[in-house]
């Protein structure tokens, strides 16, 4: 891997067993000995530094697109935007996140991977070190400051709304400040503006339901508050790179 800061389009969870990590990421640098987990969000920067302890390094490396689990992963972008590496005490619970990953790998593995069973997988590694990370706050009495409380409460409502044609401003008003602070908050949390995150979240519903459903571009653009085809394709291929229609068959080819 490059030995130096970047980024990458997916998402990249890191699960150490043996050894330790020294890592960049949110602009500072933090070494954590195993048992620990680091998440790296889709386009944050950072550097990984593996090295060993008694000889040993062991990492588990899972990388995902977030639209396999889309309905999981916002809610980690607000969990684990402050924080990426998590010490993991309790051996007893840390087997079983190894144990899940053994069987990922497993499945992986086949000839033909089956991705009805690795998504319900992932879905379950996901939800129980999220657990962990609960746990250890809790004992640790963990208080996010203000800027981080108003981003987990902005995706909840994001998530209950983003299939309606809603702006920022409604938003802001549902949290009872201004656009403006919004979009502050928004920057410095995710480097994003609130615009930029909600758009990113009709992508992802988008992109699920093109794969999972036969659907057309107009019912879905619809679905997700778009009332023109064209402009619903426009945004799309604003932010994927490509239309929806080659997205489909791109991943129908895929899959």
């Amino acid at each position: 891997m490059p030995d130096v800061p970047h980024c990458h389009d997916y998402e990249e969870l890191l699960i150490g067993v043996d050894g330790y990590l020294e890592h960049f990421i949110d602009f500072r640098s933090e070494k954590v000995f195993a048992p620990y987990v680091t998440y790296v969000a889709r386009g944050k920067v950072h550097r990984v530094v593996p090295g060993t302890v008694e000889g040993k390094c062991l990492i588990w490396v899972l990388r995902f697109k977030s639209e396999l689990v889309p309905e999981t992963i916002f809610q980690w972008y607000a969990h684990f935007h402050h924080t990426a590496n998590i010490v993991l005490n309790d051996h007893h619970r840390f087997k079983r996140v190894v144990a899940l990953c053994e069987i990922l790998n497993g499945e992986m593995e086949q000839e033909s991977p089956n991705f009805s069973v690795i998504k319900p997988l992932l879905t379950s590694l996901l939800t129980l070190i999220e657990a962990e990370k609960k746990k250890a706050e809790i004992a640790g009495s963990a208080n996010p400051n203000t800027q981080n409380i108003t981003f987990r409460n902005f995706l909840k409502i994001l998530e209950e709304n983003f299939r309606r044609s809603l702006g920022v401003a409604y938003y802001a008003e549902k949290l009872f400040m201004s656009s403006r602070n919004l979009n502050i908050i928004c920057q410095n949390v995710m480097q994003q503006s609130a615009s930029e995150i909600i758009e990113t979240r009709k992508l992802i519903e988008a992109k699920n339901l093109l794969v999972g459903t036969e659907k057309s571009i107009s019912e879905i653009g619809y679905e997700l508050g778009y009332k023109e085809k064209s402009y619903f394709t426009s945004v799309f291929k604003k932010i994927a790179g490509q239309t929806p229609s080659e997205f489909r068959k791109e991943m129908r080819k895929l899959l």
